[in-house]
């Protein structure tokens, strides 16, 4: 996978093009991204300065009215040094809220549903269900293009842990129904990336099927653990980290018995401490 993203290169589209380079806007300077900043009631001073390219949408004046009551206006310096200390408490106060919020949200739910992407007008402005979104699956696809099943707990209720195994059994003629294809990825549960390991294996999708070991009723069983099931079973090993991690199930352009529940994804059993 490193040696494909290797071999990609990025050019402008007049390098790519041989053309003369259009002028950029003159005076517009981007502020430098700080994690520490993006953490902080500082995060706003971004706002600022990305709201004046982002016309109000008339769903949002009485919110966009509000938030201007406490510094949040479109191109306006938001200067947390000289800002009324009570007021900033409060701000800062409600960033944990909203951050505990959308954690408990998460955790409240066994899968992510599809409901948390898509239009404006489809969403109704859920801000809840937008941060989730953002949060797990950033940029996520509507549901009519790809639903994504989100793993982040065992049958039990249970947190996955790489210091148990797993398994992800589909039944004969129940795979993810799709009209494209279909996809299982494994996440580190700190880092929220991809996890490295010894058979360079990050994901198993339905372009697999012919190499993937089917069960003797012909079903398909995964098995999502650290270690090595053993050589007889590791065709169908997605390796775990050794700690915390999460699983996305992804079905694009999913049939219509996904999209209306009619076919649920299996449940991730534990079968071993």
């Amino acid at each position: 996978m490193k040696a494909i993203q290797a071999g990609y290169g990025a050019q402008t589209l007049s390098q790519f093009g041989g053309t003369e380079a259009p002028k950029g806007p003159e005076g517009m300077i981007f502020p430098p991204y700080s994690r520490e900043n993006a953490a902080s009631a500082r995060f706003f001073s971004y706002v600022n300065f990305l709201l004046p390219f982002c016309p109000v949408d008339p769903s949002e004046v009485e919110l966009r009215a509000r938030l201007a009551t406490i510094g949040i206006v479109p191109g306006k310096v938001f200067d947390t040094a000289t800002m009324n200390k009570d007021l900033l408490a409060a701000i800062e106060a409600g960033i944990a809220d909203g951050r505990a919020a959308i954690d408990s949200t998460i955790e409240a739910n066994t899968t992510v549903a599809a409901d948390c992407f898509g239009t404006r007008e489809y969403l109704k402005n859920d801000y809840m269900k937008r941060a989730v979104g953002a949060k797990l699956g950033l940029y996520g696809n509507s549901k009519e293009e790809a639903l994504y099943p989100f793993y982040r707990t065992d049958s039990d209720g249970q947190l996955l842990d790489g210091n148990h195994a797993y398994t992800l059994h589909f039944w004969l003629d129940e795979l993810p129904p799709v009209n494209a294809f279909w996809s299982v990825t494994m996440y580190d549960g700190k880092r929220m990336t991809l996890v490295e390991n010894p058979i360079n294996r990050y994901l198993i999708n339905s372009p697999m099927l012919l190499s993937l070991a089917r069960d003797k009723d012909g079903g398909l069983t995964l098995y999502v653990q650290h270690e090595s099931p053993g050589k007889a079973k590791e065709s169908n090993w997605l390796p775990a980290p050794a700690g915390p991690f999460y699983v996305v199930m992804r079905l694009y352009l999913p049939k219509p018995e996904a999209l209306d529940g009619t076919w649920k994804e299996p449940p991730m059993v534990k079968v071993s401490s």
